[in-house]
């Protein structure tokens, strides 16, 4: 189960822009603020210096706090008002000093805006775009193929040098019985030793390859004859069982299908969209720089 979520949750960019579009602002309502404030059909739930604000913007301010597990109450209402109004208030003071002609905040509000649009584009596009079960289904298939293979259950005592290995595994040779105990008292693996080595149910893949290699030639119930050398130290490992990995139900993990086909098909959209653009960049971005030198500071004259 948590091998297939780990394959088909994965978070990319892509995801991330589509959930960015819960968190929009009032910064691109900026030159006239009686037009930009102008009420909805919904009604008006306050006015600020004769400019109104609608009942939808507070629904939107309400909507966003909901999604951050504020409860929507007429408390919490009324607070989003008094928000709203002293957010109005103060922009049209920002708007008498001319604040949104400064080239800053000109900026910040372009910036906005158009973080707005293509996330409200996104959205537009997913829900527009068709994911059906046949596709869904085709990805799990996908998913499934990839998966194909055994896991397995599993003891192994890690130890520094091949010598002690080899000495352990002659230990074991004589009493195969000893296994927990000598790792108990040998291994050097801190996530095993104190199990007696076990190491659950697992994945080969997840495991460094020369252990996974050595695993898969192991028979049930037997142990490594030569000792297993990776980048930790060396391996002593006994095969304790085997199964075909244990994959969910396509009705358990078809929501998750479907963020990974949503995803896949933004991803696709983004790079059509580019594919068709002309973009020219004349000049790679710089940090600034501080004037400041330091040193010592200069000694004044006398």
């Amino acid at each position: 189960m948590m091998l297939l979520n780990s394959r088909i949750l994965i978070v990319s960019a892509v995801s991330m822009m589509t959930l960015c579009a819960c968190n929009p602002t009032d910064h691109s309502k900026t030159t006239d603020s009686s037009k930009a404030a102008a009420p909805s059909k919904s009604g008006v739930a306050a006015t600020v210096n004769g400019t109104a604000i609608s009942e939808s913007r507070v629904d939107l301010l309400a909507k966003k706090n909901a999604a951050q597990g504020q409860p929507d109450t007429p408390e919490s209402r009324k607070e989003n008002i008094e928000q709203l109004s002293m957010q109005l208030l103060l922009s049209q003071e920002a708007i008498k000093q001319g604040l949104d002609k400064t080239p800053e905040v000109s900026d910040q509000i372009d910036l906005t805006k158009q973080a707005i649009l293509a996330n409200a584009f996104i959205q537009y596009y997913l829900k527009n775009t068709l994911v059906s079960d046949d596709m869904l289904k085709a990805e799990y298939e996908k998913v499934k193929a990839e998966m194909a293979g055994s896991e397995y259950k599993a003891h192994h005592i890690l130890v520094e040098k091949e010598a002690e290995a080899k000495d352990i595994i002659a230990k074991l040779t004589k009493n195969p019985k000893a296994f927990e105990s000598l790792a108990k008292e040998k291994s050097i693996d801190p996530g095993s030793k104190a199990n007696g080595g076990d190491l659950g149910w697992f994945d080969p893949h997840s495991m460094v390859p020369e252990f996974g290699a050595a695993l898969a030639k192991l028979a049930k119930g037997k142990f490594n004859a030569e000792p297993v050398k990776s980048q930790f130290g060396y391996h002593v490992i006994l095969l304790e069982d085997s199964r075909p990995k244990m994959i969910p139900p396509f009705e358990q993990v078809k929501s998750a299908l479907q963020q990974q086909v949503q995803q896949q098909n933004v991803k696709k959209l983004f790079d059509d969209l580019k594919a068709k653009a002309k973009i020219e960049i004349t000049q790679a971005a710089a940090p600034a720089i501080s004037q400041h030198k330091e040193g010592k500071p200069a000694e004044s004259g006398k």
